[in-house]
């Protein structure tokens, strides 16, 4: 397959990513997500661990625009199709047989958080800021609420999805969402490889074996769940909040909704 939106390359055992659309800050369109449900297959018997970064000043700033604007005009079904395809990514990701490193610095939004939700070790800049954006759109961050949740929890989901509250590395040290800060992208780089070299230090089967045991004994209903997920994007996508607030955000300006003075 040839990759048009990631960078890939194979350094004896890790398999490094890089998401490489920085000219929106590697916002998701329908191309990267097609492509990174595809990374499974690319996890041979040799593969010990996958780093994932992205290029430029960003890791990952949630829905490209383009994309949004496109589905305004998807009735609902096509939004279902839409959003399965979001939530197989994730759980592809999410169900890789070896351990996924994210390197995250600049931002993470929306479904950019959501990629930071399923991985094993997450390291963060210290600057980098995160936020659940999707109610300021009037949607949700339906698909990535099973991963996020398990991630960090009920009561700290409930608390950013409802408010879209933007948060800096420490608060997202302090729920569970990242592993570590680091002060610079050089010792992000320098702790990620000292990392990976644990990770090869390891028995290969002993951590694939461990990996899918905590999959099996907490994690036995996702496709029920990612299916209610994605059933809930596609209804509030298409509906008059949902259409009102991308139209909005597309238009730089405040939604109906909002009770903030232009």
């Amino acid at each position: 397959m040839q990759y048009q939106t990631l960078n890939i390359e194979q350094k004896n055992s890790v398999l490094w990513l890089q998401l490489n659309r920085p000219e929106v800050r590697n916002a998701f369109n329908p191309k990267m997500i097609e492509e990174l449900t595809t990374i499974p297959q690319l996890i041979n018997k040799d593969v010990r661990a996958v780093v994932l970064s992205g290029a430029g000043k960003s890791f990952c700033a949630g829905a490209d625009l383009n994309w949004m604007k496109q589905s305004l005009d998807l009735n609902r079904q096509q939004n279902l199709e839409d959003a399965q395809r979001l939530a197989d990514m994730l759980l592809a990701l999410d169900r890789l047989p070896v351990p996924l490193v994210e390197m995250i610095h600049g931002s993470a939004l929306g479904g950019g958080v959501g990629l930071v939700s399923v991985c094993d070790y997450a390291v963060a800049v210290s600057d980098t800021q995160f936020s659940f954006s999707e109610v300021r759109l009037g949607i949700v961050p339906a698909c990535i609420a099973p991963f996020v949740i398990r991630k960090i929890g009920p009561g700290h989901a409930r608390a950013l999805f409802t408010t879209a509250e933007r948060f800096d590395a420490k608060k997202a040290y302090d729920i569970g969402l990242v592993h570590v800060m680091v002060s610079t992208q050089d010792e992000m780089m320098q702790f990620t490889n000292k990392k990976v070299q644990e990770i090869k230090e390891c028995s290969p089967n002993a951590v694939r074996t461990a990996k899918k045991l905590i999959f099996d004994l907490v994690t036995t209903d996702d496709r029920n769940q990612l299916q209610m997920a994605a059933e809930v994007l596609a209804e509030v996508r298409v509906s008059e909040e949902g259409q009102e607030g991308v139209r909005a955000f597309l238009e730089k300006r405040r939604p109906s909704w909002s009770e903030l003075k232009e």
